[in-house]
């Protein structure tokens, strides 16, 4: 019985498209080159797997079965392949992915600094929202993935980079007149009509929410903005107020030079910043090595806002 692994993936792709022609473009060769490779698996392994339609192709009871073995087979592979990459270390090919509210504050510190420990890098970056990141890290389309934690999944493995604390953003004049005593910085005493949030799908738009006891449906505007950058503009403005990563604070403060910045009172409200991989990935010192490279950048950013001090006593703490 001789099978390959072309033929297994040309079965699954019929499994996942449901139709010879896409399950052709998704694999990259033409479709009677694929129905000539499901073919010969089945006469490889004297059984139907798959019931061909006019218009759709569907995957017999052990069709499915296949598919299900292939895909842990496809799995092994993958391991098998980044054992070979990350021999050494952080060396060979990396892939890895930034959610947008981190991407463009850490990447230009981080990125040259990956591009100096190892110059032959082969090195991509995806910035997409949480939960499509992890579905590529699970996929093996990315090798790890920077996002707020926790994460909690039992194929997963994360660990924490480094702390973001929450800013209060708006114009001086509304800062100040939420600052009259130290208890209105206080996260929970927020006034949800004011704030002004990311689209949905964005985990800081989440954090603040919680953070500040929120209800969305209160919103000063009908707002789904896409980034930090055009909630900063609107807030400079006079549109309200935002809750500002720390991580961000000495960039959007230089592009919106209207925009003033607050601390809440302790607890003040904060974040995690991970660095996410599959617990079935090989470790060959690469993860941590790239962890300590990210956490070095995310602290260097921070450590570089002098920040504005609790709004306890009025206009004093308020960064103009």
């Amino acid at each position: 019985m001789n099978f390959t692994l072309r033929q297994l993936r040309s079965l699954t792709a019929i499994a996942e498209e449901g139709h010879f022609g896409r399950a052709a473009a998704s694999v990259n060769i033409s479709q009677p080159a694929l129905s000539v490779q499901i073919r010969e698996l089945e006469a490889a392994l004297g059984v139907r797997l798959v019931e061909r339609g006019r218009r759709e192709a569907v995957l017999t009871p052990t069709g499915r079965e296949i598919v299900r073995r292939a895909r842990r087979i496809f799995e092994e592979v993958r391991e098998i392949e980044q054992a070979a990459r990350w021999h050494g270390g952080l060396s060979g090919r990396l892939r890895i992915g930034v959610i947008p509210t981190v991407a463009p504050y850490l990447l230009p510190l981080a990125l040259p600094e990956l591009r100096a420990r190892n110059i032959s890098l082969d090195l991509g970056v995806r910035e997409a929202q949480t939960e499509r990141l992890l579905e590529e890290v699970r996929s093996g389309g990315l090798d790890a993935a920077v996002v707020a934690l926790p994460v909690e999944a039992a194929d997963l493995v994360a660990e924490p980079l480094f702390e973001d604390r929450f800013l209060l953003a708006g114009t001086p004049s509304r800062l100040a007149a939420l600052g009259a005593d130290r208890a209105a910085l206080a996260a929970e005493a927020m006034e949800p009509g004011q704030l002004l949030l990311l689209d949905d799908g964005h985990c800081l738009a989440d954090q603040a929410i919680a953070a500040c006891a929120v209800d969305r449906s209160r919103a000063p505007m009908d707002l789904r903005a896409a980034s930090l950058a055009t909630l900063c503009r609107l807030v400079s403005e006079g549109f309200g107020v935002t809750l500002l990563p720390e991580l961000a604070a000495a960039a959007e403060r230089a592009a919106a030079p209207g925009l003033a910045l607050a601390r809440f009172a302790e607890p003040e409200p904060r974040r995690v910043v991970g660095l996410v991989r599959r617990r079935l990935s090989v470790d060959d010192g690469w993860f941590g090595e790239l962890g300590r490279i990210l956490g070095d950048a995310g602290r260097q950013v921070i450590s570089g806002w002098t920040g504005a001090e609790p709004c306890g006593a009025g206009e004093a703490g308020i960064l103009a």
